[in-house]
């Protein structure tokens, strides 16, 4: 009988001993998955939704190293926002700001990613062969250029500039080389409704307080309707 007693006396400890262990590791684990949910939604933005800059970085080079010449790297900013912000206030930009990042999901659908890199500048990296790509950004400016509803009911004109840019025209899958082409040929087309798709002279474009500006003698692509 002490034997069994003493059998049961050791079991209990033993169990005990794991269920403390098994306690801690609880813990953490409830830890981990609650600090993995703060860092992904630390990644999106908060306004909108969208990734921000890192995560977005990530996709848009996983989609052009994998679809390369499929690939197309676009950049947008919204024009006139600080009118915008004037004339009706935060709140309305605000508004604009998510009507933009809901255009841009709904034109890159399952094709692609966006995000937020900051203020009114959004960015997009999608897969769209080259046979289609005038048609498509033709619809993307037609679709940012809608007027944006605010709370009050008010119709907000609103429009954005585009600069777009591919692996097989700049001859790179490099993320940055093709952004800053985007980029240099978005401000080409700075305000003029059409999206502007970056040739070789893009890349050459010599900075500006940190942006590129744009040269003439760009390709245009596509009238905001």
């Amino acid at each position: 009988m002490a034997s069994t007693v003493r059998v049961q006396g050791t079991i209990g400890q033993r169990a005990l001993f794991i269920t403390s262990l098994a306690i801690p590791l609880t813990g953490w684990t409830v830890h981990a998955v609650s600090l993995h949910r703060k860092l992904t939604a630390a990644r999106r933005d908060l306004l909108t939704g969208l990734l921000g800059r890192d995560g977005y970085t990530t996709r848009a080079r996983q989609i052009a190293d994998r679809y390369r010449g499929g690939a197309l790297v676009a950049l947008v900013d919204v024009d006139r926002f600080k009118q915008i912000n004037d004339t009706y206030g935060h709140a309305a930009g605000d508004r604009v700001l998510t009507a933009t990042a809901d255009r841009l999901t709904a034109w890159a659908g399952s094709r692609g990613v966006v995000g937020r890199l900051g203020g009114d500048e959004f960015a997009v990296a999608v897969r769209i062969g080259p046979g289609r790509r005038e048609l498509s950004l033709a619809q993307l400016t037609g679709l940012l250029a809608q007027p944006v509803e605010v709370d009050d009911g008010a119709l907000v004109d609103v429009a954005a500039s585009v600069g777009a840019a591919s692996p097989d025209v700049l001859g790179t899958t490099d993320l940055a080389l093709l952004q800053r082409a985007a980029d240099a040929a978005m401000y080409a087309g700075k305000h003029s409704g059409r999206a502007v798709l970056a040739g070789p002279q893009h890349t050459a474009v010599p900075s500006i307080n940190g942006r590129r500006a744009g040269r003439p003698g760009t390709s245009t692509l596509g009238r905001a309707a």
